[in-house]
């Protein structure tokens, strides 16, 4: 059994890669940090091959799925990304342009060329890693919150597509609020709440998706809370909400 991660070098990518070497998976990581991806390929207790690639590069993500498309990988986890913090008026658009190549030109074509070869075997899984962000829009991070919107409105209908295909490939999306890892460094934010541990985050999904078979997955009961009870205000409320939510994560 073979997976490939993506944005495997740290945070929830790496907690995923080290949970599924402990169930006897080979393992694909990929990121752009080959110092990172040689030490956790000595690391970990499984077969592991490391690929290098920048994915915000279309031509990279096309290259990889080339590069692997015939080890019948079983499982794909879509799950490099990046955020920003900013204005939109304010924020590069250099990054911004990087971000939605990242996480959403990559995701889709990554998606779909493995589903294809899945559908072929009937037989797989496919986690896309989204967040909480994807269920409002998120002033001061508004770009972020629309490519992770994307994620998972993406999955969602896929998911759907597969069940009426009836086939044996699933479908997930992962959603979770603030986790612990460096994205919050990255996106020049801090965190107005707790993080849950990637290390939870990361058992909680793939369990999830494998033995529960869930289509939407939100680790933590806040987060689910949030999700129930965000159909039941309007859109300008939760406008508020979040702008607040993000006014306090400035550094």
């Amino acid at each position: 059994m073979k997976a490939l991660i993506t944005g495997a070098s740290s945070g929830i990518g790496l907690d995923m890669a080290r949970y599924l070497a402990t169930k006897k998976y080979e393992l694909i990581l990929v990121a752009r940090d080959r110092e990172k991806l040689e030490s956790i390929q000595e690391a970990l207790p499984t077969k592991v091959t490391i690929i290098v690639a920048d994915l915000s590069n279309e031509q990279k993500v096309k290259e990889l799925y080339i590069l692997t498309k015939k080890e019948n990988v079983d499982i794909l986890i879509n799950n490099a990304g990046f955020g920003m913090y900013g204005d939109f008026t304010t924020t590069d658009l250099q990054q911004e342009l990087d971000m939605i190549d990242t996480n959403i030109k990559a995701v889709h074509i990554l998606t779909k060329a493995f589903l294809k070869d899945m559908e072929k075997r009937n037989s797989g899984y496919i986690l896309n890693v989204s967040s909480s962000a994807a269920f409002q829009p998120g002033p001061l991070m508004s770009t972020y919150y629309a490519t992770k919107s994307y994620v998972y409105q993406l999955s969602e209908a896929l998911w759907y597509e597969q069940k009426k295909k009836k086939t044996n490939v699933q479908i997930s999306v992962l959603c979770p609020g603030p986790v612990d890892t460096n994205f919050n460094t990255r996106a020049g934010v801090k965190f107005s709440v707790k993080p849950l541990k990637s290390t939870y985050v990361a058992k909680y999904a793939i369990d999830q998706m494998m033995e529960k078979k869930k289509m939407l997955i939100i680790p933590g009961f806040k987060m689910k809370c949030a999700k129930f009870f965000g159909r039941f205000v309007s859109d300008k409320f939760l406008l508020r909400c979040a702008y607040r939510i993000q006014k306090k994560k400035a550094r």
